[in-house]
């Protein structure tokens, strides 16, 4: 049995696809740019945000980074919150846990929201 293991947050974890889907919705319309379809939201769960910007909504490099300013501004306060955890998932952490098992986290979102996620829904214990 493995000692160490590894889990991703977003799409694994928790379900953070509104907040995330919301929070893009924001920036384009912030920057006037056409909301695309909801098959094309979904595909900014996960990879990196600058790059989604710029190769979902044909931004140059500089829009796309002002796009994450205005998507980090309403996720900072609302958009990280608009979240679930899994069905299942708090029970697999604490039975990981106390087997003894070290848990790490691994996700591309800055440290500090996924501080307060994990303390939100009671996650940051188990890391």
């Amino acid at each position: 049995m493995k000692k160490y293991l590894l889990f991703d947050l977003d799409g694994t974890l928790t379900d953070s696809g509104a907040g995330i889907i919301n929070c893009v919705k924001y920036a384009l319309e912030q920057m006037d740019y056409p909301v695309p379809d909801t098959a094309v939201l979904r595909r900014f769960i996960g990879p990196p945000l600058a790059e989604s910007f710029t190769e979902l909504c044909g931004m140059t490099h500089t829009q796309a980074l002002q796009a994450v300013e205005k998507y980090r501004y309403r996720f900072s306060d609302t958009g990280m919150y608009e979240n679930t955890v899994y069905p299942g998932v708090i029970q697999m952490l604490s039975e990981l846990d106390g087997a003894g098992k070290t848990i790490a986290l691994a996700t591309s979102k800055p440290y500090v929201y996924t501080i307060k996620i994990l303390e939100r829904f009671g996650l940051k214990k188990y890391f």
